[in-house]
């Protein structure tokens, strides 16, 4: 087997089972807080597209994806962010859900006789670390501290450690910590890619579930800097959390023509094409915003309901964007979670599990990840069991 497989870490919710195991099941039902997986209904529009068009699945897909969901991509795009002139035929590539598409791409950019560091915000989506190990990388993690804004101090990486930089992933609105990067810090690291010549690969995954202000985009800042072919950069964004269709396995890469033109040619082997008539439900997604701004106002409600309960006592605020509630604990992020899943049977995950440990530190111990997907009553029973935790340690 490859010995890259060696390197992999157990994913956190292995960890967390491992945490749980032997433990008494409190009399009370579960209440997930632990995985960001969305809950509520996926649009009946987009159902309706899927059931319309099974018999397309006696064709074979191909892996660039139809013409009318890249140029429907494409224009979701340039509305979103503000963009002009996207070539959806070179620019934008359909990707079976960023998950996989975040895992290959370093396996198709990278060149392991450079040595190559990849770099990545401790704490990050795991995916970002396996597709640095498989793709021959190694991985140098950023702190994201309440100090830096709960995103990596970039001011802080030595100028050595930018000159074997090769890749560059970045996560905005931040998993977990919801922390959103200004267009003046997008366009300094586009900057710093063109001095040290490394690609930026922005996860933007949790772009349209914010509070007040729609977050930057990696693309948006190429075009304010009248980088039109946006070299160097590229962005995923998915179905899954924006129009609650994690099972649809939909999402894009868009950005540099010439990495994405590589990165075509490494999937077309890989086999990995969206079926077809996923792809033409996933045009009607990207064609529709009302869904969206619904989406949104659901998450906002759970905000408000849960911090009314938890601001207090675990002194923490709403993130700019995304789902996740990402506070401080009163007593060790593993202790806390799995006496709460004891007590009161609420699973949260301790946020050691998403984090690494660099000089003796770990930016995610101490902190727990909440994922506020669950139905409104849920997360607000689940905050109050919190509470009552809370108040007897």
């Amino acid at each position: 087997m490859n010995p890259d497989l060696e390197r992999l870490h157990p994913y956190p919710f292995e960890k967390l089972g491992a945490l749980f195991s032997g433990l008494p099941v409190a009399d009370k039902p579960h209440i997930a807080l632990s995985i960001g997986e969305p809950q509520h209904p996926s649009p009946d529009f987009v159902q309706q597209v899927l059931r319309d068009n099974t018999a397309l699945l006696s064709r074979y897909p191909a892996t660039a994806g139809l013409p009318e969901l890249r140029q429907a991509i494409a224009g979701w795009l340039t509305r979103r962010f503000k963009l002009s002139g996207v070539d959806a035929g070179r620019q934008v590539l359909p990707v079976n859900g960023t998950r996989e598409a975040l895992f290959a791409f370093a396996q198709a950019l990278l060149n392991r006789a450079d040595d190559p560091l990849v770099l990545m915000p401790n704490p990050f989506y795991q995916i970002y670390e396996g597709a640095a190990f498989l793709g021959g990388g190694e991985p140098v993690y950023l702190p994201c501290t309440a100090a830096s804004g709960l995103q990596p101090d970039f001011d802080a990486v030595d100028e050595a450690v930018w000159k074997r930089t090769r890749l560059l992933f970045i996560c905005s609105p931040g998993n977990p910590t919801g922390a959103v990067l200004s267009s003046a810090q997008l366009k300094a690291l586009i900057q710093l890619a063109d001095k040290f010549d490394f690609v930026i690969a922005s996860d933007e995954c949790y772009s349209e579930i914010y509070r007040d202000k729609a977050p930057p985009g990696l693309l948006q800042a190429c075009a304010e800097l009248g980088r039109h072919d946006y070299r160097r950069c590229v962005v995923f964004h998915s179905l899954s959390k924006r129009s609650n269709l994690p099972g649809l396995r939909s999402g894009f890469v868009a950005g540099d023509a010439d990495i994405l033109a590589g990165f075509l040619r490494y999937r077309t082997y890989h086999g990995c094409a969206m079926p077809v008539h996923h792809q033409l439900a996933s045009i009607a997604a990207w064609n529709d915003e009302a869904h969206v701004a619904a989406n949104r106002a659901l998450y906002n409600e759970k905000f408000k309901a849960v911090l009314d309960i938890l601001g207090e006592p675990l002194k923490v605020s709403a993130p700019d964007a995304g789902f996740y509630l990402w506070p401080k604990t009163p007593v060790d992020d593993e202790t806390f979670a799995r006496r709460l899943k004891a007590e009161e049977n609420v699973t949260v995950l301790p946020g050691r599990y998403l984090s690494r440990t660099v000089d003796g530190r770990n930016p995610g111990k101490n902190r727990v990840r909440m994922a506020l997907v669950a139905e409104l009553d849920q997360c607000i029973e689940g905050a109050q069991r919190i509470r009552a935790l809370i108040e007897r340690l």
